[in-house]
């Protein structure tokens, strides 16, 4: 039996999705876990909310 390759998300080689929709899949005592419904990569609402400060601070970069 052969293995197959792993495949690559329907996004790779494009821009990077930005999560504009999620939805809260699992509740922990200490974290909450997220999944965007767009390329529905799944991960902590913290990184979600680094992410949008990341992109706040590189856009007023850019304009300078």
């Amino acid at each position: 039996m052969s293995s197959k390759p792993f495949s690559h998300p329907q996004n790779a080689g494009k821009q990077p999705c930005k999560h504009p929709r999620v939805q809260i899949v699992s509740r922990e005592e200490d974290a909450e876990f997220v999944e965007c419904l767009e390329c529905r990569e799944i991960f902590e609402s913290s990184e979600l909310k680094d992410m949008s400060i990341e992109e706040s601070t590189e856009g007023e970069a850019q304009e300078s």
